[in-house]
């Protein structure tokens, strides 16, 4: 039981708490002493203490005047209830969930306690228990439609849709009064239900039902797309075809209505009729792109439908006219994924020369008449220099021909500056990508889109400062700690996965940590951030929006900005693993990593000074600032990094845990990704968890058995059983003889790396594999390092083949290094990687 106070600090007590709900911290915490002068054992007041010092950032002490709120008073719902509040904060949900549990059973009647309970339970995914906080609350306040919803949506979620249904009916019936037909909660209400009828897969129930509102209800395109999907799922395919024929005279730029359409009516196989619906909406919506533009994916060559082929030229040449004499910029964008289709890509590109030919021969070498307009022959060329950059039709000399003369003709058009930049880019020329870029930039200076490209290019070109200079010309000038702060404020993920990877090349390995952390962390706040929605969603009757955040935020880090900065920062912790395991002599000598060493302290020092003069640039800011400015209201403190440069984490003893920190989500939710089952092998591999190794290395043997890294980790897999099973548990050893069959123990490892070299001799990954595990096998060192440099010989080799050859050739301190970089360079002279 809370203790008793007179009325005067009673009324103090009531004061502390609106200070706390109006975040007058200052103002609180001196009320709150002023109880405690007279009453220092009075549990609650200790606990309103606690919350506000630690919004004030003083978490520890926070925690230790909670914990002795509650040996004042343990009985106080308030004292546990706050208890529970600091665990929240600290993300400690599971912590924060059982102090919730002990306050509400102090206080059953608390609708704060148990509000915040159920939030918590929907974080956690802790279905069960959120229905049954629900049922508490909608037994507590059966007047409120949002409590009704909530525990709908608890059923719905747990996977109980007739459950859900019910709940959702028992409202409507028990109105008296029919909701208004402006009601936007209802509405929404309304068509939740009928999504979930459509979950369970009775649609013409669904469809009764959708029927029934659909005058009323205030989402009209849901209702509209709901019945025509519902009719075409019931096989009424004529009402259907009328459904999607209203939808797309409502909006005919949607692809996906033609689709159904064709669908519903039945006519995939006939391209005339196909290509009959595309015109009919072309020709009644003259400025429709998507009914000129659809037909190309599917007007192909065949030899059973005749003229298709001609049909499709005509199609394309009517549509890249029109496009070309408009001057859209992104024709070229509309139209790349034909290219996978040879005669296609092999037609477009004719049409445009074609064109190109037509403008030059109407116009007789005169400059364009519309000045800097990217239409008519500077269209061609701008399509044309797309055409040959592109990894499908690519010839860099011809693409490089037609920007060039491009830019002749328009030299202050950006796109085409920025067209050379990427095929400098191609070119491997990460040096002259980067300044062609940044002079696009300079030719629009009021462009975010080209100033973020300029940034991005610096960084591929290991300008990690540069590029940092140039976000800052869009970034807050105020932002205390510079540019870079208010990135990581803004969570530009792009950025600092770029920089994380400059910094890794720069060989700075701290920075290039901290960089993969941040982008770690700023998915956990995009987790955490759903949190207000649980309350938020509820209130405003956003139903349907809120079902389906859950379920995106249930698959977040599935994301592919998440898997690359992941499996960058795995990469980093596995190496420093190996150097330390070099360090020890497990591997090698502590010498083998001396130079690598040097030039690791010669980044950190370099990036200390680059810090540290930031640091100034940021105080100088802050001085030149208007004293007069409002600061507005007294915000939280800003939390100071203690490990600005990385080193702490750079210094870790256990990389390997912390690599598997990184590597679980991607495990989990892209299980189907190769490049992390390689990454989950090489973590287990060296955890010595053999079985968790070879369940990486049978899923990725699913995904492509003949994968050149897997290949390697077969046989490195097989070399680790030969050696390690006789120490390892009885049941351990069986279940990895019965899962582990490609290779078994009485495998030739050397004959079959020959055989598949054999079988792969052409392809450049593979033979830089190959020669990987022979060296690996105990073959000549002289012997493998000629091997690898006789990739650059093979046919399909590309200088990104070389660069992996010329790190692996360093990594072996290769005599042939210096030879192989300079037939590399004499291959492919623009290659920077290679000057």
């Amino acid at each position: 039981m809370p203790q008793p106070l007179s009325s005067k600090e009673n009324s103090l007590f009531r004061q502390v708490i609106r200070n706390y709900e109006d975040k007058q911290y200052k103002r609180g915490l001196k009320a709150a002493e002023q109880i405690l002068k007279k009453n220092p054992k009075h549990g609650d007041t200790m606990a309103m203490k606690a919350l506000i010092i630690n919004q004030q950032g003083k978490t520890e002490e926070a925690f230790a005047l909670g914990k002795e709120a509650l040996t004042a008073d343990m009985k106080s719902h308030i004292c546990w209830h706050v208890y529970g509040l600091l665990y929240r904060h600290q993300k400690n949900f599971e912590e924060a969930i059982k102090a919730y549990k002990f306050a509400l059973k102090l206080e059953p009647e608390s609708h704060q306690i148990q509000r915040d309970l159920a939030f918590l339970q929907i974080q956690m995914r802790d279905y069960q228990g959120y229905i049954q906080s629900r049922t508490a609350m909608l037994q507590a306040r059966p007047q409120l439609r949002q409590n009704w919803t909530a525990l709908a949506v608890a059923h719905h979620l747990a996977g109980n849709l007739s459950q859900a249904e019910k709940v959702l009916t028992t409202y409507e019936d028990s109105l008296k009064v029919p909701p208004s037909k402006t009601d936007y909660e209802n509405s929404e209400a309304v068509m939740y239900k009928n999504t979930i009828i459509a979950e369970m897969q009775d649609y013409q129930r669904a469809l009764d039902h959708l029927e029934s509102i659909a005058k009323t209800n205030l989402d009209r395109l849901a209702v509209l797309e709901l019945r025509a999907d519902y009719l075409s799922k019931l096989g009424k395919k004529e009402e259907a075809a009328d459904a999607y024929r209203a939808l797309l005279d409502r909006n005919p730029e949607h692809p996906e209505y033609y689709t159904k359409l064709v669908e519903v009516l039945g006519i995939g196989a006939d391209g005339a009729a196909q290509k009959a619906i595309y015109d009919e909406y072309a020709e009644k919506n003259p400025r429709c792109d998507a009914a000129k533009r659809l037909p190309l994916d599917f007007l192909v060559d065949r030899e059973l439908i005749t003229n298709l082929g001609d049909d499709f030229r005509e199609a394309a040449r009517g549509y890249l006219t029109l496009m070309l004499d408009k001057g859209v910029p992104s024709t070229f964008a509309n139209l790349k994924h034909l290219y996978a289709d040879q005669s296609k890509r092999d037609t477009l590109g004719s049409l445009a020369h074609e064109y190109l030919e037509s403008k030059k021969a109407s116009s007789d070498g005169s400059a364009p008449a519309d000045g800097d307009s990217l239409n008519g022959e500077p269209a061609a060329l701008y399509y044309l220099a797309q055409h040959y950059n592109y990894h499908l039709s690519r010839d860099l000399a011809k693409a490089m021909e037609y920007v060039d003369k491009g830019i002749e003709l328009l030299p202050k058009n950006v796109e085409f500056h920025m067209t050379k930049a990427r095929i400098w880019k191609h070119y491997g020329n990460t040096r002259k990508a980067s300044e062609t870029m940044d002079e696009a930039r300079k030719l629009d200076l009021k462009d975010r889109y080209i100033n973020t490209k300029a940034a991005k290019y610096q960084l591929r070109n290991d300008e990690n400062e540069t590029a940092l200079k140039t976000m800052g010309l869009f970034t807050r000038n105020d932002s205390p700690g510079g540019p870079l702060n208010d990135l990581l404020d803004m969570q530009s993920v792009w950025y600092l996965t770029e920089d994380g990877e400059a910094w890794v090349r720069n060989g700075n390995i701290g920075l290039a940590l901290k960089r993969f952390h941040a982008v770690y962390n700023i998915f956990d706040v995009w987790q955490e951030d759903q949190f207000d929605f649980h309350s938020f969603s509820l209130r405003k009757g956003q139903i349907r929006a809120y079902v389906d955040m859950i379920r995106w935020e249930d698959r977040l880090r599935e994301h592919p900005f998440y898997t690359r900065a992941a499996l960058g920062a795995i990469a980093i912790y596995v190496s420093i693993y190996d150097r330390s395991q070099a360090t020890n002599g497990v591997n090698g000598s502590e010498d083998a990593n001396g130079d690598e060493a040097a030039e690791r302290k010669k980044a950190a020092k370099k990036a200390k000074k680059e810090a540290q003069k930031a640091e100034r640039e940021a105080a100088e800011r802050a001085a030149k600032q208007d004293p007069n400015k409002s600061k507005g209201a007294a915000a939280e403190p800003g939390k100071k990094d203690d490990d600005p440069l990385g080193f702490k984490l750079a210094a870790t003893t256990e990389p390997l845990a912390e690599a598997t920190k990184f590597l679980a989500p991607i495990l989990q939710f892209s299980p189907k990704y190769i490049d992390g089952q390689i990454a989950g092998f090489e973590v287990f591999i060296r955890r010595e968890k053999y079985l968790l190794a070879l369940r990486c290395l049978n899923a990725a043997l699913a995904l492509d058995a003949d994968h050149p890294t897997v290949h390697e980790q077969v046989v490195r897999f097989r070399q680790a059983l030969n050696s390690k099973v006789e120490s390892l548990p009885p049941k351990v050893a069986e279940v990895l003889k019965s899962k582990f069959t490609i290779v078994d123990d009485t495998t030739d490892l050397k004959k079959f790396n020959a055989s598949f070299q054999e079988k792969h001799k052409d392809s450049p990954p593979h033979v830089i594999s190959t020669v990987k595990t022979e060296r690996l096998l105990g073959a000549d060192k002289t012997k493998t390092e000629k091997d690898l440099a006789g990739v650059l010989s093979l046919k399909d080799a590309s200088y990104e083949h070389a660069e992996e050859v010329l790190a692996i050739l360093r990594q072996w301190r290769s005599g042939e290094t210096d030879t192989f970089k300079a037939a590399a360079h004499e291959k492919w002279p623009e290659v920077t990687a290679f000057a």
